[in-house]
């Protein structure tokens, strides 16, 4: 059976595009790698934020829902979303976080791990990762190399039935549970990627007792997207989907990948995404994020598309 290497991205909901591009360009650093529009409803910006290039396990993307009520995290979602850094960076980010007036709190004995929330309410931790000096980190006007991000850690999933999670997760997409531990009626459950150590191969099942259902809205993760190499590989997934008795859908072409999804057990949606053919497919490095990209159906509306877009800066 084919197995997923990672996670591809995770796409969240926010309700001004204008400011979450500030918070994650400008004060963490990501790149701003693809500007364009939710491809199933072109009226709402689609922004992706990355590494240099926006390889996959670097990628978070946002919806912009103007008119969403604050999200309410709880069981069937993704409720948190951890970056890594560098050993050693977490105290510069600490001071940066501060001056930017976004409050950091450091978990007593972990001063390697800070928890923040971006301007919608979504759940942030800022890790230090041994594979993370490894890698080549973004560098801006305000972030060097030594504190830059260099992709997602860790993403923790809320869930019902650990068990039925842990079934897909495993089953389906080749992960492996890696640790375990209890604490005040929480279980939580660590899954790791095959291969070595590196940009998004850590998910975490966290099951609490009596959790409310999430309620979907600004500052909500939409879903989370595994790595497929290619097409063949991603078939093989959905095949492995429908005998785990889920449905997943037709694949969808998203001009830099194909995509395949499917809600797991507790609700949480998960998407299949192809390596490629990746962000450079319509826009050179120097300009990725430069411009608003259409699909080509798209195209024809391009005026008032443009014209319907709230300005990003």
């Amino acid at each position: 059976m084919p197995a997923s290497p990672g996670l591809h991205h995770v796409t969240a909901i926010c309700s001004d595009a204008a400011r979450t591009r500030d918070f994650y360009e400008r004060v963490l650093g990501l790149r701003l790698v693809k500007r364009t529009v939710n491809f199933d409803d072109p009226s709402c910006w689609h922004l992706y934020f990355g590494d240099a290039t926006g390889k996959p396990g670097s990628i978070i993307t946002f919806f912009e829902w103007p008119a969403a009520a604050p999200g309410s995290p709880g069981s069937g979602e993704a409720v948190a979303l951890s970056f890594a850094i560098p050993k050693g960076a977490a105290h510069e980010w600490v001071r940066r976080l501060t001056e930017e007036d976004v409050y950091v709190a450091i978990a007593p004995g972990a001063d390697d791990a800070l928890t923040f929330h971006d301007p919608d309410g979504l759940a942030l931790e800022l890790i230090e990762q041994d594979w993370a000096e490894t890698l080549p980190g973004h560098v801006t006007a305000f972030i060097g190399e030594e504190q830059a991000i260099r992709g997602l850690a860790v993403v923790t999933l809320l869930v019902e039935d650990c068990d039925a999670t842990a079934n897909v997760l495993e089953d389906v997409l080749g992960w492996r549970e890696c640790a375990r531990a209890t604490h005040r009626g929480f279980l939580r459950l660590r899954f790791s990627a095959p291969g070595e150590a590196g940009p998004g191969r850590l998910i975490d099942v966290l099951k609490a007792p009596q959790a409310e259902p999430a309620q979907q809205g600004a500052g909500s993760v939409h879903h989370i997207a595994f790595r497929a190499a290619d097409d063949k590989t991603q078939a093989a997934m959905a095949s492995a989907l429908r005998k785990a008795g889920l449905t997943p859908t037709e694949q969808r072409d998203r001009t830099y990948f194909r995509s395949i999804y499917a809600r797991e057990p507790s609700g949480v949606l998960l998407e299949v995404a192809t390596d490629g053919p990746g962000f450079l497919v319509d826009e050179t490095p120097d300009a990725l994020g430069t411009g608003l990209r259409l699909p080509a159906r798209l195209e024809a509306h391009r005026d008032e598309i443009e014209a319907n877009l709230p300005p990003l800066a």
